[in-house]
């Protein structure tokens, strides 16, 4: 079976009409019509990850995200940088291909990318969950102990939290990657992958600070971008297995990137 035969069946199976004018969820690199030995699904097309896909035999990778360092892949201005020529040259080598899936996993019922964070977080409840997930309930503790839970159950090595560690809280509203949710009333921790702290268009961090100061219980935990939708594309692997018998497909994990 070609790539191109296999990302076909992606998109009859996706569920959702798919939008051919993405730049998103594309061909990144490689020759479409090429067999597969195998898949290896990811968030984050980096050269480690690259080359633990190929020692597996997985030729094929179908990430989340971009491969060259932009949204777009625009490699229009990279033909003089020794790096893209480094991870292309190993890419083409080694007969890999690349596409990304990004818009259409984000559209789809339910959306893995929120499915996976949740689960990693240690919610329960959240197997049908899309985009806009809506707010959980957990039995109550404080910012700090949940907090700790969720540095321990993702593994994170760079989680950033605002808040007092000592208030208490049940009410988590999450989204993964830049689908940091607003704070709001209701909510008592929101929990997501990236957000700038300042100047965005309604500042979580700042908000939280200033409850904080009042006595209010609220927080922000901040994963990552990488460990909050990495969860999503082991799930990801796991739904590729109901429709794709013939090819071996495993989940090779992008490496968080911070330290």
């Amino acid at each position: 079976m070609t790539a191109r035969e296999i990302v076909d069946l992606i998109k009859k199976n996706t569920g959702v009409p798919w939008n051919e004018q993405s730049y998103r969820d594309t061909f990144k690199l490689g020759n479409p019509d090429s067999s597969v030995k195998g898949i290896a699904t990811t968030v984050m097309v980096t050269f480690d990850m690259l080359k633990r896909a190929n020692a597996a035999g997985l030729n094929m990778v179908i990430a989340h995200e971009d491969t060259f360092w932009n949204d777009r892949d625009d490699t229009k201005d990279l033909a003089g940088n020794p790096l893209y020529k480094l991870k292309t040259d190993y890419i083409l080598k080694n007969g890999m291909i690349v596409w990304r899936d990004h818009d259409h996993m984000h559209a789809m019922k339910p959306d893995f990318t929120v499915v996976g964070s949740l689960r990693s977080v240690g919610i329960k409840g959240g197997e049908n969950a899309t985009m806009r997930p809506g707010i959980y309930t957990i039995p109550e503790t404080t910012l700090g102990e949940f907090a700790a839970q969720v540095k321990r159950l993702t593994g994170s090595r760079a989680l950033r939290c605002a808040g007092d560690p000592k208030a208490r809280v049940s009410k988590i509203l999450l989204g993964p990657g830049y689908a940091t949710p607003r704070m709001t009333t209701e909510v008592d921790v929101v929990i997501g992958g990236e957000q700038q702290e300042a100047d965005g268009a309604f500042d979580n961090v700042e908000y939280v600070m200033d409850a904080a100061s009042l006595g209010m219980a609220k927080g922000v935990i901040m994963l990552g971008h990488v460990i909050s939708e990495q969860p999503g594309m082991e799930d990801f692997a796991k739904w590729l297995r109901t429709f794709l018998h013939d090819v071996p497909i495993q989940f090779v994990p992008a490496e968080e990137p911070f330290w």
